[in-house]
């Protein structure tokens, strides 16, 4: 997988400033009061720091921006980038200004000056997300070099630090399992990554399509039944709670969706190596809570498929009968992820008896029409859970709005012929795909369902992420347990 750029946290050094190649960065409040160290940098430059300080250009700054002088004379460095950024900014305004440095990271590296700032471990978080690398070319790029924050107390920071290094490893296995294409990432090797976490000390399960035969999963069977690539659902438990019973996490792993026999437009169907998404973001949980020693019990359950068009692919029209034993009629092959989620859903009820429940989905087109690309939907039984969940993403800075799911909706899916039909067509399509999930969750389950289609790969950048898969979920998901599962 992709590492995240190694950061270390030193004390500061002043002397060492005029020999140091690659970029410096130096934080500065907005009333831009030099510190020893940039009184020293100022002298270097012969004052050039002091007067861009000063500038018009500076003052129009905003939170968490910079300016940059590039080859300052008296300096060995290629660029000195001066970030404005007050002590009282908020979590989101220092890892955005950790990110400016992220995002332009050459091989020389990086020499971050944060001072006593008390959210230098932010800064350092921010750098680490931005500064993320990911592509096939033949000729490789230069990996990132390394970055040094010094700080006034590097013992302290590099503490508070630590568990958000393991956050950023578990943000990049996600991107990375996003990013990767359709040929590389099949449900096999899917399955082998999240198996290799077992050295991580999670215990890992694979379910093959036997198995799930004879489980009756056959929802979830019928959407990769015109594949070559064996669907699977990979179990991960991370026991660090004691006897409690786990939250459960959900994700839908559609390794690459063709629509099926219901099939997709040409134009932009190469993105849909990301209808794994929310799999994704569930492996990357995990990834985090083994890496942390979370104290909690979480269980990640992933059903891995692939939807494409054959000869024996599912037709629209077929009827297939759940493992909780619903019978559905397939009316477009297109909609395909909720009949994997309903399995896996229904399995983990079954299985773990969890105190409550989240499944993650790049689910629909709809929720991109109603929240565009800023903001995931929350759907969900319990407005307390969902309420949690959406405090937790705004604490992380991730985009998350709860979304209506009243019972009038339900009367969209009802079938002729079955005890319900995968899609209500294009009226309120996010949320009747809610309410196909929402009756194969039990009533006294707590559960959640986050439709990630339009934040799990923008269009852009993001302020955190190059343009590509942002890994969005990971944080918000992980602060949720961190502050509600774990005691």
């Amino acid at each position: 997988m992709t590492d995240p750029v190694a950061i270390q946290f030193r004390e500061t050094d002043i002397e060492a400033l005029a020999g140091r190649e690659g970029r410096i960065a130096l934080i500065v409040n907005s009333e831009g009061k030099m510190g020893p160290e940039a009184r020293r940098l100022n002298k270097l430059t012969r004052g050039a720091l002091a007067r861009a300080i000063g500038s018009e250009a500076f003052t129009k700054l905003k939170p968490a921006e910079s300016i940059e002088l590039g080859w300052p004379g008296g300096l060995a460095a290629e660029a000195l980038q001066i970030i404005k950024l007050d002590r009282k900014a908020c979590l989101a305004e220092a890892r955005k200004a950790g990110a400016l440095v992220g995002k332009v990271l050459g091989e020389k590296g990086a020499l971050v000056l944060a001072g006593n700032h008390p959210l230098s471990c932010q800064v350092a978080f921010g750098l680490a997300l931005r500064a993320y690398r990911f592509d096939y070319h033949s000729e490789a790029k230069p990996a990132p070099g390394p970055v040094v924050v010094m700080v006034a107390n590097p013992e302290k920071t590099a503490a508070r630090a630590a568990p958000h290094a393991a956050l950023a490893e578990g943000v990049f296995f996600t991107r990375d399992l996003v990013n990767e294409p359709a040929n590389i990432l099949t449900t096999d090797d899917f399955a082998a990554r999240l198996a290799a976490m077992q050295e991580l000390g999670l215990e890992v399960e694979i379910l093959e399509e036997d198995e799930l035969k004879k489980l009756g999963m056959r929802a979830l069977l019928g959407v990769g039944q015109g594949s070559e690539s064996p669907s699977k659902v990979v179990v991960m438990r991370w026991n660090g709670g004691g006897d409690e019973a786990p939250l459960a996490l959900v994700g839908k792993g559609v390794v690459f969706d063709t629509g099926g026999i219901s099939i997709k437009p040409a134009g932009g169907m190469e993105e849909m190596t990301m209808d794994m998404g929310g799999a994704g973001v569930v492996s990357g949980v995990m990834r985090t809570l083994a890496l942390r020693k979370a104290k909690a019990n979480v269980v990640g359950l992933v059903g891995l498929v692939e939807n494409m068009p054959d000869g024996r692919a599912q037709r629209p029209g077929d009827i297939v009968k759940s493992m909780k034993g619903d019978t559905i009629e397939v009316i477009n092959t297109d909609a395909e992820g909720r009949l994997v989620l309903a399995d896996v859903l229904w399995y983990a009820q079954e299985r773990f008896a969890p105190r409550a429940m989240i499944n993650l989905a790049t689910l629909t087109g709809a929720i991109i029409i109603a929240l565009g690309h800023e903001n995931a939907g929350l759907f969900g039984n319990d407005e307390g859970f969902v309420g949690q969940i959406a405090e937790a993403a705004r604490a992380e800075g991730e985009g998350a709005w709860p979304m209506p799911l009243q019972p009038a909706y339900d009367t969209l899916i009802k079938s002729r012929l079955a005890d319900i039909k995968n899609t209500g067509g294009r009226p309120a399509g996010s949320i009747t795909a809610a309410a196909f999930l929402k009756r194969f969750v039990k009533d006294e389950v707590p559960w959640c369902h986050i439709d990630i289609a339009g934040v799990a790969l923008p269009p852009g950048e993001t302020a955190l992420a190059p343009k590509g898969p942002t890994g969005w979920g990971v944080m918000t998901l992980d602060r949720l347990i961190r502050d509600k599962f774990e005691g």
